[in-house]
């Protein structure tokens, strides 16, 4: 018997994409150090942002404000954890969506991380993912 999974059209998709992810994140050994003892996220006012800003990029919804590049300067990351973190984030999509628009959001996760690392690559020796 064959699933069809739906396409990211609304609000309550982008909501499910997001908390799913991130509740993978939470769970992660490599990256969950990072999010909660590093950088001690407020997950209450993170989930949020993370909604405006997945929302903006995959429904133009135009909610998000805010730099993202910045708050990732501090972190002591490197090109595994970008590496991790798409792969649970593309992981999390196709358990989640099919569609164009969950492609585009693959497309946009990944760009977004290749593009981070490339900035943050000054640092010290990263690779390209």
């Amino acid at each position: 018997m064959t699933t069809t999974r739906p396409d990211i059209t609304t609000e309550a998709d982008v909501k499910l994409l997001v908390d799913t992810f991130y509740a993978k994140v939470n769970q992660d050994a490599l990256l969950d150090p990072i999010f909660n003892g590093f950088a001690q996220v407020d997950w209450s006012k993170h989930l949020p942002n993370m909604y405006d800003f997945w929302s903006g990029l995959l429904l133009g919804t135009g909610r998000y404000r805010g730099r993202p590049f910045p708050k990732h300067v501090p972190l002591p990351i490197d090109a595994t954890h970008f590496q991790r973190w798409v792969a649970l984030f593309l992981m999390t999509v196709d358990e989640l969506f099919a569609g164009p628009t969950a492609e585009e959001g693959k497309l946009r996760g990944q760009a977004i991380a290749q593009v981070f690392e490339a900035r943050l690559r000054e640092r010290g020796p990263l690779s390209v993912l």
